[in-house]
Parts: structure tokens; sequence; C-alpha cells
């Protein structure tokens, strides 16, 4: 015989979708950590972003492959960890624009909005390689050049405590827990920065800097023993393909 007084939270199949009976009580959320989560009925809640140190940082991850999101991934790290309050920098090589997108990029103008996390752009108008009428030479000097500043941070970097809370709005120069160098792989694979030298700026880091290097898709063999993360980001399909161009918001 059916209840007609069950509830939607009585009839309900999701075994993951808590009751108000199985919430727990304060006391409980309080004394057990693992109850502060969504899965225990509680769901984190938005806070202040205050600077702070993070407690696990030090590693290299090298994200590279033929598929879209290689850069999605590192800024979305970057966002999570500026989140917490951690200072980050992003440093972009080879992206100077072309033609197929506009003079706006929706990472720089949420960084802008942001509190602990900057950028900075080294790249040439063009694709390198190419024939969109871009000299090869100048992406050459531009990729160099970003490169140094990279060298130039993280050498400076080496003289401040990381393992303390940075100002969220201060210079580069002053600290970051994070640095994203973004394509900087893509630079190294086609030889605009050298590889030894990128191994190099790998040993110098800081400890406690945590180093994300994106780009390429050939597989970059020379950060295999300097990395502890290395995804490979695989295309199955791309809208490139089909010959869409960059779309705003997802490209760009």
């Amino acid at each position: 015989m059916t209840d007609t007084n069950a509830t939607a939270d009585d009839t309900t199949d999701d075994p993951n979708r808590a009751r108000d009976d199985d919430r727990p009580e304060e006391a409980e959320v309080a004394d057990d950590p693992r109850a502060r989560t969504p899965g225990k009925g509680v769901t984190p809640a938005a806070r202040d972003i205050e600077p702070a140190a993070p407690e696990e940082f030090g590693l290299v991850q090298t994200w590279w492959g033929d598929g879209k999101g290689k850069t999605t991934a590192a800024l979305g790290m970057a966002f999570r960890a500026a989140g917490h309050g951690y200072r980050v920098h992003v440093l972009q090589f080879m992206k100077g624009g072309a033609d197929s997108v506009e003079d706006v990029r929706g990472e720089y103008n949420a960084i802008a909005a942001m509190p602990g996390i900057s950028y900075e752009n080294s790249g040439h108008y063009g694709w390198h390689a190419m024939p969109d009428g871009s000299d090869e030479a100048d992406h050459e000097s531009r990729a160099r050049a970003g490169f140094e500043r990279a060298r130039e941070l993280v050498e400076g970097w080496n003289s401040v405590d990381l393992t303390a809370p940075l100002p969220l709005d201060g210079d580069p120069a002053e600290g970051a827990h994070m640095l994203v160098l973004d394509e900087v792989v893509y630079a190294a694979n086609r030889d605009l920065v050298d590889p030894d030298d990128l191994l190099a700026l790998i040993d110098d880091a800081p400890d406690g800097l945590e180093l994300v290097l994106t780009g390429g898709h050939e597989r970059p063999d020379y950060l295999a023993e300097a990395s502890d993360l290395i995804t490979n980001v695989r295309k199955e399909a791309h809208p490139f393909d089909d010959g869409h161009r960059a779309r705003k918001g997802t490209e760009y």
C-alpha cells in the first residue's frame, strides 16, 4: 500500500542525497572534519580571500598534447590556488594574438578582477612556422625575452620565504607560490627556448614553488625526469578540424 504522506526525500532513489535526519549536528561538524564535506551533508561555503601559504607546494607539472585544454587546466589550478590566498603569477609564451581573435583575452579580464594572481605576455603576433606573415626571428626574440623574465623571477624568489603568506596585490618580483609558464614547452620544443635552459630553471627554482609548464604537441622527453606530474591532453575531436575559428569564451 502506498504511503501518500511520503516526502520527496523519503522516495528518492539517490543514495548520495542527504536527508535532514542524516545531517550532522553542529557538535559533530566541529569534532569531525569529514563532516564538513558535501557527502556528509554540509556544502563548503565561499570565504573571503586572505593571504595564506600552501603547505605542500613545490612540485613540477607538465601539461602537453595535441588536445585542447592545457592552458585551461593550468589557469583552473591558478585560480583555485589564488582562491586559497596563495600568490600566483602567469607568464605566457607564444600567444601574441592572430587575426582569428579579438584584442581581448577572457582570462586577462578575470585575472585583473581576482586578488592574488597576475600575468605577463611575451608572445609575438601570429604563429611560429606558419605562413601568416609573422617573422620567425621575432618569435624567437620574444620567446627568449619571456624566458629571461621567468629566470629573473625564479632567481629572485630564492631569497623569498615561500612558506609564508605573500601580498595578494604585490609585484611579482616580491614572490609567488605558483608560477605558470604557459606554452613554454611549445617554445622549447621548437628550440626558441633551449630545453637545457628550461631544465636549469627547474633546478634553480626555490623549494615550495609550484611550477606549471604547458604547451606543445610533441612529447617533451627532456622533462620526463624533472616533472612530478605529466599529463598528455589528447585530441579525439576538435571543431578546428571542421573549419571553426577560435571562439570568444572558449579559446580566448
